[in-house]
């Protein structure tokens, strides 16, 4: 059975996560969230957290243990962009794009 747990709108640049998803994708929950927890990266806080979510749901929702899941699937989408400006010199404004990430974590208990 499958569980999914979604964080939306997260301040983050969905291309500076996206190695972290790809890191944890087909590991033991257990495992996934050791390098979550260890690693140094802003993303790895916020991927611990929804692991965590889905772990959650599974054992609430689904009635499943912690001990057999795996991370079927970690993905990081585009959230919408703030745009800001930045003044330059002769009156002119370069723009800011402060890019958001929606970050999706499916669990399956399959082998």
């Amino acid at each position: 059975m499958e569980v999914k747990a979604v964080t939306k709108y997260v301040r983050m640049s969905p291309r500076k996560a996206r190695d972290m998803a790809r890191a944890i994708q087909g590991l033991p929950v257990a495992e996934a969230l050791k390098i979550a927890q260890f690693s140094e990266r802003k993303a790895a806080n916020q991927l611990e957290k929804t692991i965590r979510s889905a772990v959650a749901n599974a054992e609430n929702n689904a009635k499943l243990s912690a001990d057999d899941l795996k991370v079927k699937q970690a993905t990081i989408g585009e959230g919408p962009a703030m745009k800001r400006y930045w003044a330059r010199s002769r009156g002119m404004v370069s723009r800011i794009r402060k890019r958001t990430s929606h970050i999706t974590v499916v669990l399956t208990d399959e082998e």
